[in-house]
């Protein structure tokens, strides 16, 4: 039987309203500005070609070259979950951070652990998902591939693949996002599934493809 990708009605809001996502600048970093030696969070700047990420090496490249551009010695991994049928061994997202405390480009912590990180309700907010930059972000749906505590779903046949197919097609598949401003009380790590893995589709619901990264040390 053909699947079917599932949207659910918050994704609708993404729809319906894309041009509200796009904010003005005011209040985001000047030209020049240097990220805080104590980052270890960020959101990428840009994205790389839909949902396809190059894998999770791709991904973790990516976020570290961003990282470097920064001015960041840090080692970044991005915060993406994966699972057997995409030719691995399950991974979580929550699994590939460090143990933090977690301070954003400004040095705010949004965080003291992983544990406050998946449970404190203004963590990641508008104002603290920041990317490397220092710029709020003005796209809010970011891949995560993860269900809402930060773990990859499950391996089965009769569950739809929320990777792109393991963050490598930007053709066939979704992948699940999270909403960086938590707008209507939605989760930063899970509030729908994508239209589709292509930029045009992440697009189509308030995304520009991109995604956390956290420092592992």
């Amino acid at each position: 039987m053909k699947q079917v990708a599932y949207i659910p009605a918050i994704a609708l809001v993404c729809i319906l309203g894309p041009l509200f996502l796009r904010h003005a600048a005011a209040g985001q970093a000047a030209a020049g500005f240097k990220p805080a030696p104590s980052m270890n969070f960020f959101v990428t700047s840009k994205g790389v070609d839909g949902g396809n990420l190059g894998g999770l090496q791709g991904a973790d490249y990516h976020c570290q070259q961003l990282a470097e551009a920064a001015g960041s010695p840090k080692t970044f991994y991005a915060y993406l979950s994966n699972r057997p049928s995409n030719g691995t061994t399950t991974l979580h997202a929550k699994d590939r951070i460090g143990k933090g405390p977690f301070y954003n480009a400004k040095g705010v912590m949004v965080a003291k652990d992983v544990a406050e990180l998946h449970a404190k309700a203004d963590a990641i907010t508008k104002e603290t998902a920041l990317t490397e930059k220092g710029d709020v972000v003005t796209m809010h749906d970011i891949l995560t591939g993860s269900q809402p505590d930060g773990t990859a779903y499950p391996d089965r046949v009769d569950v739809v693949d929320h990777t792109c197919n393991g963050y490598t097609s930007n053709g066939r598949g979704t992948v699940q996002l999270g909403h960086s401003d938590r707008s209507g009380g939605s989760s930063w790590i899970s509030a729908h599934p994508s239209m589709g893995c292509s930029q045009g589709n992440l697009a189509a619901t308030g995304g520009a493809g991109q995604f956390y990264c956290f420092a592992i040390d």
